[in-house]
């Protein structure tokens, strides 16, 4: 993700949407930091109408704060919000895990074993880029795996808040290890069918993520 991909015309307003929430997720943009309207308008290949009305969005959804006559800064990520964000993603992901486990065929518990195997694999190579893929695979597929969009669409936009987050983080290697023992006990939950089992599992293990990022994150999202 840079800021020189063009965006196509037919889907202008969430492709822009989009790309400006990747580029704060991804730490493009950093914290506290005016947007840059004027870059982003030649970079992207729009004008400031459409830009202005997806910052209007972004706004919205907790990611830039707009300012009178000031434009826009990309908006601190504090632990009070992590705080009271994770729970209510542990929330979801508990139910998701539970739904997932009465709604997912064979096929589909297969290919988060796949992704299941990859991760293990990453792990044992210290290879953190494609641990996180292989993570964010599962837990997606978990997701879908509910049958639920409402769960999804929530699901997505929180996880979204808090992404940033976790990729500014480092994960520990005890947290590391800690979080491979919960996707295996998870993978067994969920192969057992075991819809409460499976759904706790996840919840805490959204909880210790939370506790893991509280003492990790650097000092520009904390608070002051």
């Amino acid at each position: 993700m840079n800021l020189t991909d063009s965006i196509n015309r037919p889907t202008l307003h969430e492709e822009l949407v989009e790309r400006l929430r990747n580029l704060v997720v991804e730490d493009v943009l950093k914290p506290g930091e005016k947007v840059p309207e004027k870059q982003l308008c030649d970079s992207l290949g729009v004008s400031r109408t459409p830009l202005r009305e997806a910052l209007k969005v972004l706004a919205s959804e907790g990611f830039v704060v707009l300012q009178a006559n000031r434009g826009a800064r990309v908006a601190s990520v504090t632990r009070e919000e992590l705080e009271k964000t994770f729970p209510v993603l542990a929330a979801l992901e508990q139910l998701a895990g539970e739904l997932a486990c009465q709604q997912m065929d064979v096929a589909e518990i297969q290919r988060i074993e796949s992704s299941h195997e990859d991760m293990l694999s990453a792990y044992e190579a210290r290879d953190r880029q494609a641990y996180f893929k292989a993570n964010q695979d599962i837990h997606q597929a978990l997701i879908k795996g509910a049958r639920n969009d409402i769960l999804g669409n929530h699901h997505k936009l929180l996880a979204a808040r808090v992404r940033r987050a976790r990729f500014m983080a480092n994960l520990s290697d005890e947290r590391w290890a800690q979080a491979i023992n919960e996707h295996e006990t998870m993978m067994e939950l969920l192969k057992a069918r075991d819809a409460d089992g499976l759904g706790k599992a996840m919840k805490l293990h959204m909880m210790n993520k939370l506790s893991a990022l509280v003492k990790a994150l650097k000092p520009e999202v904390t608070p002051r």
